[in-house]
């Protein structure tokens, strides 16, 4: 199932940096950017995930968002989640670099995630830049929540279409990669750049890259091995097989 490489490579690796997407998140049952009925089949994602959309109509906007994090709050990490959490403990460096908002990974109990794309649980002013939680944000269940200390409109602290990736986790994403002796490509298409050249970056370095996904992507030639299963699947069972022990892990 694992070959005898990546099992060695895995025990033996000092830095271990895991890069994951849609795919891991979609096996918690997380809802795509759209509901499947309703108000918001009318509207495409970009239409709603904007600054300037944002400015022009903040009523819609988060509506829509209290509407995606209502649901999202509901979903639950899935054993691919725990047992990354678990692989954190065995190694001197890892690192999980996130494209996905939903918070599962430290929920999971992963200590270093690097956020590229935000966390649909934060939220700050874009006045004076002020973060506010979920749990004060929700408490509304309708308008626009504004900041208590300068009046500023508030937002979700996500990347929306035509933003930049935040510097900071970026940076630690790149310098994470760099570093790797075992790079991980989990649950994303391979497609969205720049985190997509996170995994070349990290294999220019010297990493053993391995990709773990439903199908194969562009990102499958250049990998050292592919496993097409689930993450949720096959990531408990490399915990096992790598480290033997179990001990505090949820899933098993």
């Amino acid at each position: 199932m694992f070959s005898k490489t990546l099992i060695s490579n895995l025990k033996s690796a000092q830095s271990v940096a895991v890069l994951t997407g849609a795919g891991m998140s979609a096996e918690s049952g997380v809802p795509t950017f759209r509901g499947e009925n309703g108000l918001w089949k009318k509207f495409k994602p970009e239409e709603l995930a904007n600054f300037e959309a944002f400015i022009r109509n903040p009523e819609l906007v988060w509506e829509w968002y209290r509407y995606r994090k209502h649901l999202i709050a509901q979903v639950q990490p899935n054993a691919g989640h725990y047992a990354l959490a678990q692989m954190e403990k065995r190694h001197k460096n890892f690192a999980v670099i996130t494209q996905n908002i939903d918070n599962l990974h430290r929920r999971a109990g992963s200590k270093t995630v690097h956020e590229l794309h935000g966390n649909i649980d934060c939220n700050y002013c874009t006045g004076c830049k002020k973060y506010f939680s979920n749990e004060k944000i929700l408490a509304r269940e309708e308008g626009v929540p504004r900041c208590d200390k300068c009046g500023g409109l508030i937002r979700p602290d996500v990347v929306w279409f035509g933003e930049l990736l935040p510097a900071e986790p970026w940076n630690s994403s790149v310098e994470a990669s760099e570093r790797s002796d075992v790079f991980f490509s989990i649950g994303t298409s391979s497609v969205v750049y720049p985190a997509a050249s996170l995994p070349l970056v990290a294999k220019r370095a010297g990493a053993y890259l391995v990709e773990i996904n439903l199908e194969a992507t562009e990102l499958s030639p250049a990998a050292d091995e592919v496993i097409l299963q689930k993450s949720g699947d096959m990531l408990p069972l490399l915990l096992k097989e790598c480290y033997g022990s179990t001990e505090g892990n949820k899933i098993l």
